[in-house]
């Protein structure tokens, strides 16, 4: 099945129907007022917007006119099929290797990751962030700045 249109001949402004209406000046500038937005400094600049809002309609426009009927409508760009759904299910034994990683402390009985396992991580303790910077104060890097 050859596809009826793309998405370069949407965007070609050759291509652009008799049939669509023509933005005028007084309908760009009352956008522009609802969008909170600047007007144009230039008619160039203006006659630029106004070539670019009527692509953009054209585009809408065409892809509205598109037959759908008898489509399913999308649900989700997700991957919904039963294997997903297994693979990204949660449960205790997907997190037990996590949950390993902690111990319950203290008369809250807050939990707390313990430190004597390893975390997985390769530490870099020959990384010096003061040396990098230009003047320091103890351990804190001083930025300096001009004040206006």
């Amino acid at each position: 099945m050859q596809p009826s249109w793309s998405v370069k001949s949407l965007l070609d402004s050759k291509i652009s129907s008799e049939t669509d209406p023509v933005i005028t000046q007084k309908q760009l500038h009352h956008l522009l007022r609802l969008s909170a937005l600047p007007l144009p400094k230039t008619t160039d600049e203006e006659s630029k917007m106004i070539k670019t809002l009527e692509s953009q309609l054209h585009f809408v426009r065409a892809i509205q006119s598109v037959d759908t009927a008898g489509l399913q409508p999308l649900e989700s760009i997700r991957d919904e099929t039963e294997l997903a759904a297994k693979e990204n299910e949660v449960t205790v034994e997907s997190l037990q290797v996590h949950l390993d990683k902690e111990e319950v402390v203290g008369r809250s009985r807050r939990i707390k990751r313990r430190k004597d396992l390893a975390t997985g991580k390769q530490e870099e303790t020959d990384f010096d962030p003061l040396a990098q910077a230009s003047k320091t104060i103890g351990r804190y890097i001083v930025v300096e700045t001009s004040k206006d």
